[in-house]
């Protein structure tokens, strides 16, 4: 018995990482080339926060994680929740005007001495936005010590890199924050 079969292919990719990491590679070179990555121009994260501004989807287990964490740890930290879409088109611009958010506050008096940026897993096109150009230059140009929690373990994102510290999940950024309670 003979079988015959056609393909027609109206879209073909080059083999391997694919677009969204040629993209990411590029970027990242981009960023890195101008200093944007740079060690020195990174702030240092208070050792005891006072108050910090969570920056993350209003009903995320991110935000859980985070409040769960600080208030195990250090419950004597504030926590100002700013919430933001985290996925989708232009949530990197609502994540950069809650930057701006956290800033204004500060110019409004209130004492924020750390930003953190969160985000749980997901596949690349899930975090594909915090890979966005525009939010890591607003994070780049950020006054106050801010810190990516976007992710699991082996996640990164072109914010971790821009960002004065890295942290692998949103508890570790919580944990990196923290004194432990039990050892104050």
């Amino acid at each position: 018995m003979l079988f015959r079969s056609q393909l027609i292919l109206e879209h073909m990719e080059l083999a391997g990482d694919g677009a969204l990491q040629a993209a990411f590679e590029q970027l990242k070179k981009k960023l890195a080339a101008e200093g944007l990555f740079d060690p020195d121009s990174k702030k240092s994260l208070p050792s005891t926060p006072g108050t910090v501004a969570l920056i993350t989807s209003g009903s995320g287990a991110a935000l859980h994680d985070l409040l769960t964490v600080f208030s195990r740890r250090y419950p004597l930290a504030r926590l100002l929740v700013i919430p933001s879409r985290v996925q989708g088109a232009g949530a990197d611009l609502e994540l950069s005007e809650a930057i701006s958010r956290a800033e204004s506050a500060v110019k409004a008096g209130v004492d924020i001495n750390a930003v953190i940026l969160a985000r749980g897993g997901g596949s690349a096109e899930d975090l594909w936005t915090f890979n966005s150009e525009a939010l890591a230059r607003r994070i780049a140009a950020c006054n106050i010590p801010t810190v990516s929690a976007v992710g699991h373990e082996t996640d990164f994102t072109i914010s971790d890199f821009v960002a004065d510290q890295r942290a692998a999940t949103p508890s570790a950024a919580a944990e990196l924050l923290t004194p432990d309670r039990a050892d104050l």
